[in-house]
């Protein structure tokens, strides 16, 4: 069968479905629940925590079902596709038939587990496609991919009413499906080896752990960020358009982020742009009551600097895996556990210390319960990127 030029448009569509499927579990969905249903803050962060936890186990094993099933791909993404949109429908657009924890729980793992299905396919078969658009292929696969992702996260940042923004969901899952179908070509790649080589190659473990550190401030800020605006900022009615502003600011960002890395490398690149987003979220623990321009200026760089983690160090993992597993897909079950990781990491680490501390969403909070927001909020993300940078600067993702 002849081979066809990739569609790198139908790539850049289908990484805002998942980006958009993505956003309103972090952003939206907890604090959704807490307002309409009356959920506490302890309850929503143990309750992604243990869906969280399930993913110890299912994204790697998923990696294993999307290697076994690549001779099925397209009707396997059409599936899982399938799951994903109804999950989103029921968590936004459904009243809960049942105790509101509970069908939270149920929809959100039909979103997670055919979110990790389609993640881990979709990079996948980016290691293939990269190989047949010459040099730098992953840099300009991952300029379309990324930028359609933050594209899609600006759509889903404007997200109200949910329950308009589910049933959009579920037409751009049909439009993004369709026009991927023909990208779905598996005869090209290798057969897997595997867990083990992966797991045996020092550069691969090393960036699948700064994938960790480096998408633990997105995933904390995320969680917190209404919060912050609503509370800390006596901003309400602004967090829709400063979330515009950041995903905005991250998709103009990340065609000159790759551009940039094509000339001077990846890895030099994303730890400037990761030098960024410290700066940034630096300046935004001395902000309070009124300084809803200041934080602008706080999304519009963080933004930027986001644009880069977000196209360069998948990008990085892509180019590894080419090289010590080109088949991929257990490789991006493994990424795409250490990314969704995270958002457990956030739930248990900021919510439950919150509510302790006195915080309750709305007006009113004790000033202690204030100023730990701040410090949750842009403390803890700067000494997670901290870190990130300085195990980036040790690690040669190139290495022999």
């Amino acid at each position: 069968m002849p081979m066809t030029r990739p569609r790198l448009p139908a790539y850049g569509l289908f990484a805002g479905l998942l980006a958009a499927a993505g956003l309103p579990v972090y952003l939206h969905a907890p604090k959704f629940y807490a307002d309409n249903y009356g959920l506490s803050l302890a309850a929503l962060g143990s309750t992604l925590f243990v869906l969280r936890l399930l993913d110890v186990v299912q994204d790697p094993l998923l990696g294993r079902l999307a290697e076994r099933l690549r001779h099925h791909r397209a009707g396997a993404v059409g599936l899982a596709v399938a799951v994903m949109a109804a999950g989103m429908v029921g968590l936004l657009a459904v009243a809960p038939p049942i105790a509101p924890l509970l069908w939270l729980a149920l929809t959100l793992t039909a979103v997670f587990s055919g979110y990790s299905f389609l993640t881990i396919c979709f990079y996948a078969q980016g290691v293939a496609t990269a190989q047949e658009l010459g040099p730098h292929g992953h840099l300009r696969l991952a300029r379309w991919r990324e930028t359609g992702a933050l594209l899609g996260v600006c759509a889903a940042a404007l997200a109200v009413p949910l329950a308009g923004y589910a049933a959009a969901f579920a037409l751009l899952a049909l439009a993004a499906t369709l026009a991927m179908r023909v990208e779905w070509d598996t005869s090209r790649l290798p057969v897997s080896g595997g867990l083990r080589p992966i797991l045996a190659d020092r550069p691969a473990r090393r960036l699948l752990l700064i994938a960790f550190l480096n998408a633990a401030p997105v995933a904390v800020s995320s969680i917190l960020f209404l919060f912050f605006v609503e509370s800390r900022l006596q901003a309400p009615g602004l967090e829709g358009p400063l979330l515009l502003l950041f995903f905005l600011s991250a998709a103009a960002a990340a065609p000159l982020w790759s551009w940039l890395a094509e000339r001077h490398g990846a890895k030099r690149v994303l730890l400037a742009a990761m030098v960024l987003a410290v700066l940034s979220f630096g300046g935004a623990l001395a902000l309070g009551p009124g300084d809803a321009l200041p934080f602008a200026l706080v999304c519009l760089a963080s933004g930027a600097a986001t644009g880069a983690d977000l196209t360069l160090l998948p990008a990085l993992f892509a180019r590894r895996m080419a090289r010590v597993s080109p088949a991929a897909a257990e490789g991006f079950g493994l990424w795409t556990f250490m990314s969704k990781l995270t958002l457990a990491f956030a739930a248990v680490a900021v919510l439950p210390p919150l509510e302790a501390a006195g915080f309750r969403p709305g007006a009113g909070n004790p000033p202690e319960a204030l100023a730990l927001l701040g410090l949750l909020y842009a403390g803890l993300p700067c000494l997670l990127k901290l870190a990130a940078i300085a195990l980036l600067a040790a690690t040669n993702p190139d290495e022999d």
